[in-house]
């Protein structure tokens, strides 16, 4: 695999390597491209383990900056598994003041990968606030990162390119997503299939409700492809804890691609998959990564292929932003996630009572998240938070029919899974007191918010 890290390399450098000069002219619009290396040094903690090696496919931050229309739009997307809280807004304030923008035409998301880096300063100071180690929540990578990230934001605006035409395509991605909610007879969830299913009667059950497509929004200049951004709905895994960190099935997929198409840069993003697996699919044999990984790069190809090149300017480019506020799950209790904190007990609670209390802290503050939607030409790009529903996704696109709808989930990382209505009667992992910290009512708050970014 050490040819396809050079590779990799080297198609990067196309990127890096243009001159302000051949920019072109600055007036319409025109697009930076920026990616770096993400990935934590040996000995640090990941989400579940420590990084005791490396793979030639290490982590990546990358994205585009796109000027002319308006103030700078920023769409940004890490290989991490999330990032929540303070930490999310120190991303988002960093990508901001490089690009020379405001916080709310940042879009910033992971694509929740699980041999990865988490990362939020809110629960590390509360860990440290109460005289325990941060653990996976250790801040000094990530400030690192946001630094680095900054930087080459910045320095990618010498080299922006002109956009004259943008090409949307889809592409449906066969045999990778399933649901894992496997409703019993009574309409309450009886089995949870997972990303890696062993079990073959699980596996055998139908595939459930998903999305299908991948959605692709390309950037061009003339007929050369500037960059290429990709959106699909799924769980991320093929199998990990594997204490070596690696961007999974996706960053394979993306990786691939980027050798077939190098002028391009390749980005993409993870849709609303919290209730999607490969489970039905993947049996966490580490073959089915590949596997999965050349199903998912088919379908990026496929759509790139039938992606309709149209030309493109400021005006055809519009901005919306909805800040909201999630209702908080009524199980949530800041007495209850102190005292565990402060005993030290049960000390398998303390990591995750400091996780909960730092959202519960962020939302009592009154800090709010920013639901935002990119209308570019014939393309409509949602950005939502943390591990929502694919219900959500699929309401996005019935909203829009006559456009193509791409979703980037796992924005703000704090709200943990954010379920349907209905998915709270029907019990199962992803509305459980452990996995949520939002109630029932968020359908109604969150698909206003669709709504009303995605209105005309």
């Amino acid at each position: 695999m050490r040819f396809l890290a050079l590779l990799i390399a080297g198609c990067t450098a196309i990127h890096a390597g243009s001159s302000a000069e051949e920019a072109g002219p600055t007036e319409g619009l025109r697009l930076a491209v920026f990616d770096i290396d993400v990935t934590p040094p040996i000995g640090t903690e990941l989400a579940y383990d420590k990084a005791e090696s490396h793979w030639d496919l290490g982590l990546r931050a990358k994205g585009v900056v796109l000027l002319g229309a308006g103030d700078p739009i920023v769409l940004c997307a890490i290989d991490w598994i999330g990032v929540a809280n303070e930490a999310y807004a120190a991303f988002r304030e960093a990508l901001a003041d490089a690009a020379g923008t405001a916080v709310e035409r940042v879009a910033f998301h992971a694509l929740h990968q699980h041999d990865a880096p988490a990362s939020d300063f809110t629960t590390e100071a509360i860990l440290e606030e109460f005289g325990h180690e941060p653990a996976q929540y250790d801040g000094a990578f990530a400030r690192e990162v946001i630094d680095r990230l900054a930087a080459a934001v910045e320095d990618s605006l010498a080299d922006a390119e002109p956009v004259t035409h943008l090409g949307v395509g889809e592409a449906e991605v066969h045999e990778v997503a399933s649901n894992r909610r496997i409703l019993g007879e009574d309409g309450t969830v009886r089995a949870m299939r997972y990303t890696a299913t062993r079990d073959p009667e699980l596996r055998a059950e139908p595939e459930g409700a998903i999305d299908p497509m991948l959605s692709l929004v390309g950037f061009w200049n003339e007929d050369e492809p500037v960059a290429a951004l990709t959106y699909y709905a799924v769980h991320p895994q093929s199998y990990y804890r594997t204490g070596v960190p690696n961007p999974d099935f996706p960053g394979v997929a993306r990786f691939l691609r980027q050798l077939a198409a190098p002028q391009a840069l390749h980005v993409h993003f993870t849709g609303a998959g919290g209730n999607l697996g490969a489970g039905k699919y993947n049996d966490g044999s580490p073959e089915n990564r590949l596997i999965l990984a050349e199903r998912l790069a088919d379908a990026m190809a496929r759509a790139w292929d039938a992606a309709a090149r149209v030309p493109i300017t400021p005006e055809d480019v519009d901005w919306r932003v909805e800040p909201v506020s999630l209702p908080l799950g009524a199980h949530l209790s800041a007495d209850a996630y102190e005292t565990v904190l402060a005993e030290g007990e049960p000390e398998g609670e303390v990591i995750a009572s400091a996780r909960k209390l730092a959202w519960l802290r962020r939302v009592e503050a009154g800090e709010r998240i920013d639901v935002s939607c990119l209308h570019i030409g014939p393309a409509s790009v949602l950005h939502l938070p943390a591990e929502a529903f694919v219900e959500y996704q699929l309401a996005a696109r019935d909203m829009l029919p006559e456009r193509t709808v791409a979703v980037a989930a796992y924005g703000e990382y704090g709200p943990g899974y954010i379920g349907t209505a209905e998915a709270f009667e029907e019990g199962g992992y992803e509305t459980s007191d452990r996995a949520t910290n939002v109630s029932p009512e968020v359908e109604d708050v969150l698909m206003d918010a669709i709504a009303a970014v995605l209105s005309p």
